[in-house]
């Protein structure tokens, strides 16, 4: 400061000088963008450390020339560094994105900003440039770009799941190939439109669209299953996921839509219900026509045992006995259906011989083949032919071969069943020179409720299950069944293969046989069963058989009459008002008498689920309605 205490204050040009410096010092102390100055012609007139960093120039390598070598060939070759100059010159300050080239030929993505200098006359005197490096974003971004491209291709190949965005109020924004598939409206009939268009009159009724979304954004999202709409009004059973989109700041930005046809599963679903109800069905009929058939089978059974009966009488009881036998297996075959439907039909292998299934079965059919006065012809090995197997229902096939030979077989024709051993098999043909099956009818004989020529031949009666059920116990057994003809009324012959497997010891199980009584030939048996015809009838044929039997109604009766007939056996119904069966074989179970006492289940309920109840339950043996006379035979007969 003068002595003299006045302030001398720096001249302008000094302050400019100064300013200038700072500005300058400031420049050069930039690292992260490129700073310089060109000249009106674009000639490089500054350099700092931030351009050197980012372009790879010392100061003296690039000052001088043209700001043009950073530039590619291709964007040289359009005369854009030149463009910009004109923008900047024009307009003050130009702004560009774009590819730029270091020192050493590598590339990189460049945010350029170019000012217009002018001086105070407005003379252009030059231009400042300043650039700074995007390569990191432009990566990020060309990253992301590449995402979303992938994700849409993605998105719009799946052909399975109409996938689309919706905005915050539900109106479509975007929509793939799958939406066009399965809704069948093209991007262009669809977009802007609100999604609700997909929905039943009964849900839109109902505010379900409005509602699905808000329950999105209230809980993060939101499945459902229901009826939706296509384009031609059909209905479709479909699968919805609703799925609620926020952007970076926490705002709803629409909703992500994912719908899959789900008409099949729900098909299914419906058939496997249906089955299940028809199976229930089916177990019911059987067993309300089980109930009636007990005492016809009852007093039949009664009248074969009377020795002077009249021969027109005895004709009238041998008729009932063949339709009664016919009807009995139609309600068996019903159940059967139902089980192979279910697929619960299950078999008890055991050791048998195969000859005795094969007597059996024809000793069944036998009534049968004789009113029809079939000439019938039985070859049989005279060994035994040992297998594994389920005896009933090898009977059950081969009765059924016999039983439409027989029936679909002119009266006085042939029938003939030949079982021979051929290397590991037991091959069964049964043939016949009946009404045959025509060429087209073949492939089919063996399928559920179909009756080759049942419409030519209305008088034959039949379910078309019998085929149906042959071949599913034959392949249960690991065999073969096959259909031959030459055609209508040439005959026809059906071949069975079945497996010779190895027997082991003999399977003590004999659930679905009553073990023979040991108490003597003259047992005390007691009958309840609340209908009442087939609970005196049941007690007549026991009487007949040299039984003595008592009947009562109920399970108070039961009890009663236990305690003071003291039976050695019980035929006991289980499906009785009050207290049923189950409750009182427990009761039985208690008295002191218990012991010598055995329990019999007598019902109309023949399924596997029902003999596994029974046995499980306590019962010693279960007898399913109706209940023929060799059954009770094994019954009461001493081992």
């Amino acid at each position: 400061m003068p002595s003299d205490g006045n302030v001398r204050l720096a001249s302008p040009a000094t302050t400019l000088q100064h300013s200038e410096e700072r500005f300058r010092l400031l420049v050069e102390a930039v690292e992260d963008y490129a700073i310089f100055l060109l000249d009106p012609n674009g000639i490089v007139t500054s350099w700092n450390p931030g351009a050197q960093k980012l372009k790879g120039y010392l100061p003296h390598e690039i000052i001088g020339k043209s700001f043009t070598e950073f530039y590619p060939k291709e964007v040289l070759a359009a005369g854009w560094p030149q463009e910009e100059l004109r923008r900047a010159t024009r307009e003050g300050r130009f702004e560009d994105e774009g590819w730029r080239i270091r020192k050493d030929g590598s590339r990189f993505w460049a945010n350029v900003v170019i000012t217009a200098l002018r001086d105070d006359n407005g003379g252009l005197y030059g231009f400042a440039k300043v650039t700074r490096d995007l390569t990191e974003r432009r990566r990020h971004e060309e990253n992301l770009r590449e995402s979303e491209e992938r994700f849409r291709l993605l998105v719009n190949s799946v052909r399975d799941y109409a996938i689309f965005m919706l905005d915050p109020e539900g109106h479509i924004e975007s929509w793939n190939a799958g939406a066009t598939a399965l809704k069948g409206y093209a991007a262009s009939e669809v977009l802007g439109r609100h999604f609700s268009i997909f929905y039943t009159a009964a849900d839109l009724a109902a505010g379900k669209p409005a509602r699905e979304l808000e329950q999105a954004v209230r809980e993060g999202g939101v499945h459902d299953e229901g009826w939706r709409v296509r384009k031609d009004g059909s209905l479709f059973w479909a699968g919805v996921t609703i799925t609620p989109v926020y952007n970076a700041a926490g705002s709803l930005r629409g909703y992500a839509k994912v719908t899959r046809d789900m008409s099949e599963r729900r098909r299914l679903a419906d058939l496997e219900d249906s089955s299940r109800r028809m199976s229930e069905f089916l177990a019911m009929l059987a067993h309300e026509l089980r109930n009636p058939l007990a005492p016809i089978r009852n007093a039949v059974s009664i009248m074969q045992l009377e020795k002077a009966v009249p021969p027109r009488v005895s004709a009238c009881r041998d008729i009932i006995d063949r339709q009664l036998s016919h009807l009995t297996r139609l309600v068996d075959d019903l159940l059967d259906v139902g089980r192979i439907t279910t697929g619960k039909i299950s078999l008890r292998r055991e050791p048998l011989n195969f000859n005795e299934v094969v007597l059996r079965s024809v000793e069944a059919c036998r009534p049968l083949i004789e009113a029809r006065q079939h000439e019938f012809t039985l070859e049989l090995p005279p060994e035994p032919i040992e297998m594994l197997g389920d005896d009933t229902r090898l009977v059950q096939v081969l009765q059924n071969l016999l039983t439409n030979a027989a029936k679909y077989t002119s009266p006085g024709g042939q029938i003939s069943l030949a079982v021979q051993v051929e290397g590991g098999t037991v091959v069964t043909t049964v043939s016949d020179n009946g009404r045959g099956i025509a060429p087209e009818a073949l492939r089919r004989v063996f399928d559920l409720f179909v009756q080759e020529g049942a419409n030519n031949d209305p008088g034959e009666s039949g379910l078309g299950i019998g085929l149906t059920l042959a071949r599913t116990l034959v392949e249960m057994h690991g065999g073969s069944i096959r259909a031959d003809s030459e055609g209508r009324d040439k005959g026809s012959r059906f071949t069975v293969r079945l497996p010779l497997a190895s027997v082991p010891g003999a399977d003590s199980s004999q659930q679905d046989r009553p073990s023979a009584s040991a108490l003597g030939q003259r047992l005390r048996v007691l009958v309840v069963d609340d209908n009442r015809d087939s609970a005196d009838t049941m007690g007549g044929l026991l009487r007949v058989l040299g039984q003595d039997a008592q009947v009562v109604y109920d399970g108070e009766a039961a009890m009663a009459a236990a305690e003071r007939f003291r039976p050695e056996l019980v035929l006991l119904d289980l499906n009785m008002p009050g207290t049923n069966g189950f409750g009182v074989m427990q009761r039985l179970r208690n008295l002191p008498q218990a012991p010598a006492m055995r329990v019999v289940a007598m019902t109309g309920y023949g399924q596997e689920a029902d003999k596994a109840r029974t046995l499980e339950a306590g019962f010693e043996a279960h007898l399913t309605k109706p209940v023929g006379v060799e059954q009770l035979r094994g019954l009461l007969e001493p081992g």
